[in-house]
């Protein structure tokens, strides 16, 4: 499957890869991990037809620079995205965020001083004890992890990106996905961005959440095993004034189990007169 980032931003620990597509007024995009913006593959060309949409693959994923050395943190994907939205003179635009890109988004508002015009959350790491199941067990064991067998290496990575899918991965998608974490140096690349995403560049926001004042959404698949659906109400408790709204059957990866219902969400009007109480599907 051809997706092709054009563009290159340098930063101090090598260069980020980005594209821009469409017209109109700036959305930006941000994947988690262990993924890429290739989640995006559906979702920008169809916000692209309204939008001018952003999209880029952070340090050490995707087609991004991954070597040794390099500061693979919340708070370093924090700066990084700073720089790039002064990189593409975006003063407040939309920002669209899922996995641990939710947590680069609200780092970047809260603790480098940049501003959204919007802000959309959906299945993403935002604070909390979130630090579980085999995350956890990568963290306190990055060295075994490192040494398994090209063979077992590719069948953990492959059994934990179809974890995230309730309805399962199309024909090709699942190869897409490993491709940057196959061979020697995606398997190095794979655990050295894992050992270094840890709780404590959440905790440093956490409180600051309550002062959120522009408008969010946030939106949460029923059935995500990654981050279930307690994360979603976790932070909406923090976030009183966002909308909260569920996906049923669908799991962590909204992109490959409802990119139509998810697209509807994404295109919605922030409605200023939303009772944040609602739930809807």
């Amino acid at each position: 499957m051809n997706w092709t980032l054009s563009e290159v931003f340098e930063t101090p620990d090598g260069n980020v890869r980005w594209s821009r597509m469409g017209s109109g007024d700036p959305v930006v995009l941000l994947h988690g991990t262990p993924y890429s913006s290739f989640l995006w593959r559906d979702i920008a060309p169809a916000l692209a037809r309204t939008r001018t949409v952003f999209v880029f693959d952070h340090l050490g994923f995707g087609q991004s620079d991954k070597h040794e050395g390099q500061d693979l943190s919340l708070a370093a994907h924090a700066r990084n995205f700073a720089r790039l939205l002064d990189h593409w003179e975006l003063s407040s635009p939309s920002v669209v965020a899922h996995d641990i890109g939710g947590a680069v988004a609200l780092r970047t508002l809260l603790l480098e001083g940049r501003s959204y015009r919007d802000l959309i959350l959906f299945d993403a790491v935002s604070g909390g004890e979130w630090e579980r199941g085999l995350f956890r067990l990568i963290l306190e064991h990055t060295e075994v992890f490192q040494q398994l067998p090209d063979y077992a290496h590719e069948a953990l990575v492959a059994s934990h990106l179809r974890h995230a899918t309730h309805v399962g991965l199309r024909p090709g998608v699942l190869d897409a996905y490993l491709a940057p974490w196959r061979g020697t140096a995606g398997q190095a690349a794979f655990y050295r961005q894992y050992r270094q995403i840890r709780q404590n560049d959440t905790f440093a926001y956490e409180h600051l959440l309550g002062e959120l004042s522009l408008p969010i959404r946030l939106i949460w698949g029923r059935e995500d095993r990654i981050l279930p659906p307690e994360y979603g109400e976790w932070l909406h408790e923090r976030i009183p004034h966002a909308e909260l709204h569920w996906i049923e059957g669908a799991g962590h990866l909204l992109q490959e189990d409802a990119p139509g219902r998810l697209m509807a969400h994404l295109t919605a009007e922030f409605r200023p007169d939303h009772d944040p109480r609602d739930r809807l599907s």
